[in-house]
Formats: structure tokens, sequence, C-alpha cells
């Protein structure tokens, strides 16, 4: 029995710093960080024509995508131009079940659906600063 016992407390105890040492194999780390895939990437765009959207949008339709959009170029160069790109991202971030917000004047965030914008005094939804644009 007592036999038995000590077979028994080997087997559930971990082993000794000898019994590895007596071991000769080798563990092989993979370091290839390139293979490594993330969660989300927060991405900076900047457009200065509209032209400039369809990047911004394949990178948003892939869903893993934050887009921080530099948005003075076109907004310095021409109004109209604006709000036809800020209504193109509007209606991909809906689709994609997403958000899109203004931080400041010459920002936006467009985030796909599993990332929230935290509203603040500082963030204005899109439509709401449409809305104050039009009005001026």
């Amino acid at each position: 029995m007592r036999e038995f016992l000590s077979k028994l407390k080997k087997k559930l105890t971990s082993p000794s710093y000898e019994d590895l040492e007596q071991e000769e194999g080798y563990v092989e780390i993979d370091t290839d960080v390139s293979e490594l895939k993330a969660k989300a990437v927060v991405r900076p765009f900047q457009v200065e024509e509209f032209e400039d959207l369809k990047p911004i949008l394949d990178s948003l339709r892939e869903g893993k995508t934050i887009a921080i959009i530099n948005i003075k170029p076109i907004k310095d160069k021409d109004i109209v131009e604006l709000k036809r790109a800020v209504n193109k991202l509007k209606k991909t971030a809906d689709a994609i079940g997403g958000e899109i917000a203004g931080f400041g004047e010459d920002y936006l965030i467009v985030t796909p659906g599993f990332a929230k914008i935290y509203r603040s005094k500082q963030t204005k939804t899109v439509a709401s600063s449409e809305n104050t644009n039009s009005q001026e």
C-alpha cells in the first residue's frame, strides 16, 4: 500500500528541478510577429477629395478598422464635396452597424459595430453637425 501511495504522490506532484534538468528537449518559440492578428486597427486617414474615400470605405467594410479621418483639406477646398463625403461615410457606418462622430472641427471617427463612441460635449453626432452647418 505504501508503494502505491508513493507512486500516486509522485504522479500528482510537479516534477523536481533535477527531473526537468535530465530531460533533453527544446521548445521552439515562434517569434514571427507578422502573423499576429490584431482584433482592431486604429488607422488615420486624410481626405483631400471625394476619391480619397475608397481606401477608407474598404478598410471599414473589413470590420476591424477604427478610422480617424482628417477632413480639414476637403473642408477648406469644397464644402459641397465635404458634405457628400460625410454622407457616404455615414451610410457606410450605418451599413456595417458602426458609428460616426465628429471630434473638433477637423476630424471624424468612424468605428465598426463592435466599438462604441463615447459621446460628450466635444463629440458631435454627424447628423447634428450637418444641421448646424446648414443653418449658418
